[in-house]
């Protein structure tokens, strides 16, 4: 028997997700009503505001995100930093690969694979200059992520096609969008629509 609370699971969800998500979608998941969210919405932004708590929970219109504490900022954008001047770690090049030879694709698609959320390690490949996205014209309120002409520069190839094995890795999507991604998007809760860019570089 699952004996998570309803805050508990908001607040893990909204954590997971890592972007400003519409609450008529989170009572979808979670099988309760608007009411309830915006109900457990309040109590989670109310149990956030401790001394000791290094989150807070973000409100615009009908969307709610979970982001860090702003008192944090300097702390985290050190922490960006030596991302930054440090050589890619190993999950940095897993996220690229994926968007090399899969994109453009959502984020969902690249965190099915992954199985993590990948919404920093993005951030950090977009401020790198590796990878941009574009608004996705098939579906509302969402980005495709795409490798940029620096990656390719850097690879020294003048199109993604000239990558090893790209024919061979491009068929893999294919797979994935008909096993993962086209069924998880009946369920997919995440939201770009305007979305709170604290930290998030220009595309």
């Amino acid at each position: 028997m699952d004996n998570t609370t309803l805050q508990g699971k908001l607040e893990a969800l909204l954590f997971l997700l890592g972007e400003p998500v519409k609450i008529s979608k989170l009572a979808d998941i979670l099988g309760v009503s608007q009411t309830e969210v915006e109900e457990t919405v309040e109590s989670l932004k109310e149990s956030l505001k401790g001394e000791n708590r290094g989150l807070h929970v973000i409100l615009s219109e009908d969307l709610v995100q979970i982001a860090t504490d702003p008192e944090l900022n300097s702390l985290l954008s050190k922490i960006a930093e030596e991302e930054l001047d440090s050589n890619l770690t190993p999950a940095s090049m897993e996220t690229l690969a994926i968007v090399a030879y899969l994109g453009p694709c959502r984020r969902s698609l690249i965190e099915h694979i992954r199985g993590v959320n990948s919404s920093f390690i993005l951030r950090s490949l977009m401020i790198r200059g590796l990878v941009g996205r574009e608004p996705d014209p098939k579906r509302a309120n969402t980005f495709l992520y795409e490798v940029t002409f620096d990656f390719l520069r850097h690879m020294g190839v003048g199109s993604k096609e000239e990558l090893p094995e790209y024919e061979k890795y491009k068929e893999f999507k294919n797979l994935f969008v008909e096993t993962g991604e086209t069924k998880d998007d009946t369920q997919e809760v995440q939201s770009d629509e305007q979305e709170i860019t604290e930290n998030e570089p220009n595309s």
